[in-house]
């Protein structure tokens, strides 16, 4: 071995002399630190790459459809709380949504564009449901009630009346406008009834009426012992309560004594349906007079308006 080589193992042996070395427990318990700290990093990174993905998934995925409800089963409801009043008061209540074809508000039995209930069929009739005539048409004469014949003879026709549930006829006579007033001699008169029906029967009764002036286009004047007779016939007519029906009953007109005169007498009766109620108004004219169609129409009009009136 040469001078240098063993100079050199010398040196080396004295260094590792001068170096204290560590305790075999000391150095056992680095190496398990160390271990534990390269565990510990391991176990958070997965942590952390796990997370991750987790979180990519809930942003791509989409949300879960609806499950319908089985057949038969209806789906609950959640119930909505009070939310408190901003203002301090007492807690407002939910807001119940408003049913389709009902406005905000309405309840379930208030009358509609085709509710409102109609009223109820009377049984009795009230002086009040009788117009009155227009002051230019007054003559001083009150009307009078009487248990009269509603309708002229119409060659024997018998237009049922077991359906009426009550009846009044009143007398009334009028003068024409332009004719001076109270002490005057009338220019005409009514015999007048408003009879009630059972429900639904009215508009029958005036189709009867309709067939009958059809099946009597003539006939002899009731109670005349001459030949005269009279001519029936049905004219146009609209715009009077819910429908009517307006005739006409024509003959040789004749004088006090029963001479002929050389004119027409006309006598106009219109009946006019308003619900179950039926009013008729029999022009008969006073000492030969006929039928003014202005008059009758205008009459026609207020007796609608009254009945409308008492039957609300």
């Amino acid at each position: 071995m040469s001078h240098e080589l063993s100079e050199l193992y010398r040196s080396l042996a004295a260094d590792a002399d001068a170096r204290e070395l560590g305790l075999p427990d000391v150095l056992r318990h680095q190496a398990d630190r160390r271990a534990r700290l390269r565990a510990a990093g391991s176990t958070l990174a997965v942590g952390l790459v796990v997370v991750g993905v987790l979180i990519g998934a809930q942003v791509v995925a989409p949300p879960p459809a609806a499950v319908p409800a089985p057949a038969g089963m209806s789906t609950p409801t959640p119930s909505v709380s009070p939310s408190p009043n901003v203002t301090g008061g007492a807690p407002s209540s939910p807001v119940t949504p408003t049913p389709p074809g009902r406005s905000p508000g309405a309840t379930a039995t208030s009358p509609g564009v085709s509710g409102t209930s109609q009223p109820r069929t009377p049984t009795s009739i009230p002086d009040r449901a009788f117009f009155a005539l227009a002051s230019a048409n007054q003559i001083g004469i009150a009307p009078q009630f009487r248990d009269v014949a509603a309708l002229p003879g119409l060659c024997g026709a018998d237009i049922p009346s077991e359906t009426v549930v009550h009846r009044r006829t009143r007398l009334l006579v009028y003068k024409l406008p332009q004719n001076p007033g109270e002490g005057y001699v009338p220019d005409g008169s009514y015999t007048h009834s408003i009879a009630i029906y059972r429900a639904g029967r009215a508009d029958d009764v005036l189709e009867e009426l309709r067939q009958a002036v059809r099946d009597c286009p003539e006939q002899k004047l009731p109670g005349d012992d001459t030949s005269a007779r009279s001519r029936q016939r049905l004219l146009p007519d609209s715009g009077f309560g819910d429908e009517s029906v307006l005739f006409e009953m024509r003959s040789a007109g004749q004088d006090v004594n029963g001479d002929p005169t050389g004119v027409q007498d006309v006598r106009l009766v219109r009946a006019i349906r308003v619900g179950d109620v039926v009013t008729i108004l029999w022009e008969q004219g006073w000492e030969n007079t006929s039928s003014q169609r202005a008059q009758v129409d205008a009459d026609s009009r207020r007796a609608v308006a009254a009945i409308r009136r008492w039957l609300g």
